[in-house]
């Protein structure tokens, strides 16, 4: 045995040698070091397995199908339908064949759902498909009123066309104008009108939101506004069923309004109506902006507070009103009778409340619960959001990019992961009723609070993104105004609604009000508290989707690979903050224009009197300012040939408005806006009509002495709803501001 250990001694020096000499570079970590090393792998290997177990992937499902409706629209011109569906049925086959091996068919399944999600959003976009005005007109139309809203200054109208004469490439067959207010005629009527038709409306900036995709899914090919008398004639068609569903809900939504305008004047009668009918237009802006600085704007947009509230308080109702007869109550399954009745209360609320995104998700997720109660099997939390999810999507793949799904589902969400953990105490059984009765009250504030802070928290991102401001006091607000909202205020809308064929409904409609003024006392509150307005710039979709990202991982993992979330949110969040602002912007018609002087502010170069993207560039600017300050004037020098103002790196941009103008202009500025044709030998850099009629909006960026242009429809950009401007002569695609959606209309509660 000599003569082996003899021949083992200098391989084992040798090792240990070469051992010392990598430590000594580096190369191995120390051996405590190295063990919590492994230590951890093997721990995340664990806990990557039981976060694949069965069960634990269905909430993803819906993840990866949305995933593939933002690739969808993500790409720079429209997919083709050969190729997207064949695609996901080739991922669906390979994901049902790989359904043994448990790493494989997890990857499978993702890429099928991904690829589905992809496909439906091809289908979707060819099943709405339809023709978009190019360029802005005056037309004669004909054709019935699908839809009426009633605003502050006016009220607004939707047409389903059936005869136009004017110029047009593509006639639209379905156009929204702006009329004088009370003039708007009933659904299902004919009429016959002239209006003054434009384009639907383009981002207003590079990575805004885009408002001819929303009107495209909407099969609305052009807004305006009439001009004239609307006059109602005898159609020249029918209606169709669809038609006339319609006309008998709006009806009965008119007549609800009615009723409560009439009992409740004011803001407090249009809240009240917002709540029951969902006509939220007519609440003025003052108390509406309120509404929105303190958080409680979810009040006005139907979602899941508001169903929960009326299928619990029908539920409880009915099966109270079961139990007091001890008899039948032991004969009958009155628990069941009652989800039934909770079940179609809420179909009615969903179909009486205008049947938006919010209220989709939201009567899916009840109905799941009361379906569970009534064939007696539990109705699981994830269960429910991962069905509510797949039905909006499927149905309606282009709500995934539109700030009411977001808001919606984040709040949800958000809301299910922190119940799962619960409350850090309970009534013991055996301490006194009063201490029972001082428990109970504490948990509801706290669960308030709690709620209010994990919604507020995941809906944080997406309101920073899509309307650039923040509520800091959003939980004092919720926890001072949403137990008489929940508790008071819907109880008597509903007990109004049940009285309305009886006659006895006023009584509950002044209740209301005296509830829903408390709720505006609060908000107004708020919104005058100093620093009440958290405002955020712009930033991108990156820090976005990490924030999405983080958002899932903490909800939706169990295991403490959750706090990579947190990770994730804290980067974006950083991102986000760190996001450069442009240097000059030019709105998509070449006629508005602004540039960041030395003061580090927006100033407008040119206003073309469009006071709603200057609205919008503000606002994304994080400038508190109104389009009509006098401050956005400084640094601006103006005379009959043009506009010039000086940028913080001391570079001129002007804006020429005569021919004449360009010759200076070119020699002298770094950046030369016009909405005429320049010169092809211009020495600046241009953003002539040729430019901006092809790609709408523009963001310029100055890095050193190169500068970065950034186009609201990138060179290439060819997608259905993004057809134009294309401009004839003398029109300029304007926009009038009634006809023009509102960013407050594109938000909703949880």
């Amino acid at each position: 045995m000599a003569g082996p250990d003899r021949s083992r001694a200098p391989a084992k020096a040798w090792a240990v040698e070469v051992e010392a000499a990598r430590r000594r570079a580096g190369l191995l970590l120390p051996e405590g070091f190295s063990a919590a090393l492994r230590r951890l792998r093997a721990a995340i290997h664990q806990w990557v397995l039981a976060e694949v177990t069965p069960g634990r992937l269905a909430p993803w499902l819906p993840v990866a199908f949305g995933a593939g409706i933002v690739l969808y629209f993500a790409a720079g011109h429209e997919p083709s339908t050969w190729a997207a569906v064949p695609t996901a049925f080739v991922a669906a086959a390979i994901a049902y064949f790989a359904r043994r091996q448990p790493v494989g068919f997890s990857l499978a399944l993702a890429a099928a759902a991904i690829t589905l999600g992809f496909a439906a959003a091809t289908i979707r976009t060819v099943q709405v498909r339809h023709s978009v005005l190019a360029y802005p007109t005056t037309a004669s139309l004909s054709g019935f009123v699908e839809k009426r809203e009633e605003r502050e200054r006016s009220d607004r109208i939707t047409v389903r066309v059936a005869h136009i004469e004017g110029r047009f490439a593509a006639a639209p067959t379905r156009v929204r104008l702006a009329v004088r207010k009370g003039t708007a005629p009933l659904v299902g009527a004919f009429v016959s009108l002239k209006a003054r038709l434009t384009p639907p409306l383009p981002p207003l900036r590079p990575g805004g939101y885009d408002f001819a995709r929303d009107m495209y899914f909407q099969q609305i090919g052009a807004s305006g506004y009439a001009l004239g008398a609307i006059k109602t004639v005898r159609p020249l068609e029918s209606p169709g069923l669809w038609l006339r569903y319609a006309a008998v809900l709006d009806s009965l939504r008119e007549t609800i309004d009615r009723r409560i305008r009439a009992a409740i004047p004011g803001d407090e009668g249009s809240i009240a109506s917002a709540v029951i009918t969902g006509k939220r237009d007519a609440i003025t802006a003052p108390v509406n902006d309120a509404m929105y600085v303190s958080s409680l704007a979810h009040v006005l947009s139907i979602s899941g507070f508001h169903m929960a509230v009326v299928a619990g308080v029908v539920f409880f109702f009915i099966r109270a009103g079961f139990a007091l007869i001890p008899t039948f109550a032991r004969r009958h399954p009155i628990k069941k009778w009652a989800a039934f009745a909770a079940f179609a209360a809420a179909l009615l609320y969903l179909l009486l409340s205008g049947n938006e995104v919010a209220t989709q998700r939201s009567f899916i997720m009840i109905g799941i619960v009361l379906i569970g109660v009534i064939v007696d099997r539990p109705a699981l939390t994830f269960r429910t959001i991962t069905v509510a999810a797949l039905g909006v999507l499927l149905f309606a793949p282009e709500a995934v990019v539109h700030p009411s799904f977001q808001m919606s589902f984040a709040a949800t969400l958000a809301l299910i992961a922190g119940y799962q953990h619960g409350l850090p105490w309970h009534a013991d059984s055996d301490t006194s009723f009063a201490a029972r009765v001082a428990l109970w009250g504490v948990r509801e504030i706290a669960a308030l609070i709690f709620a209010s802070l994990i919604a507020g928290l995941a809906t944080t991102p997406y309101a920073a993104f899509h309307f650039h401001r923040l509520a800091p006091y959003g939980v004092i607000a919720n926890l001072l105004a949403m137990p008489v909202v929940s508790g008071f205020v819907m109880p008597m809308g509903i007990l109004g609604v049940l009285a309305i064929p009886f006659g006895f409904d006023e009584p509950f409609w002044h209740l209301m009000g005296w509830g829903l003024d408390w709720m505006i006392f609060v908000a107004q509150w708020v919104a005058n508290l100093p620093g009440a307005v958290g405002r955020v710039h712009a930033f991108g979709v990156g820090p976005l989707l990490l924030g999405t990202i983080g958002l899932l991982f903490i909800c939706l993992l169990r295991t403490p690979l959750r706090w990579s979330g947190a990770i994730a949110g804290l980067i974006a969040c950083a991102w986000a903050l760190t996001s450069s602002l442009p240097d000059i912007l030019v709105a998509a018609d070449g006629q508005t224009a602004a540039f960041r002087g030395s003061s580090g502010r927006l100033s407008i170069l040119h206003s073309g009197h469009d006071t709603f993207a200057i609205k919008e560039w503000l606002a994304a600017d994080a400038d508190t300012r109104n389009p009509k300050d006098n401050s956005l004037n400084d640094g601006v020098h103006c005379d009959e040939f043009g506009c010039v103002g000086r940028l913080a790196n001391n570079k001129l941009v002007t804006m020429a408005l005569s021919a004449e103008a360009f010759e200076d202009d070119c020699a002298r500025a770094a950046v030369v806006i016009s909405m005429r044709e320049a010169p092809l030998d211009c020495g600046a850099v241009v953003i002539d009509r040729n430019v901006w009629r092809e790609s709408g909006a523009i963001a310029l960026r100055w890095a050193g002495n190169s500068v970065q242009t950034g186009a609201a429809r990138p060179s290439g950009y060819k997608r259905p709803w993004a057809s134009g401007p294309h401009l004839k002569g003398n029109d300029r695609q304007t926009s009038p501001r009634d006809a023009t959606p509102r960013p407050e209309e594109l938000e909703a509660g949880d």
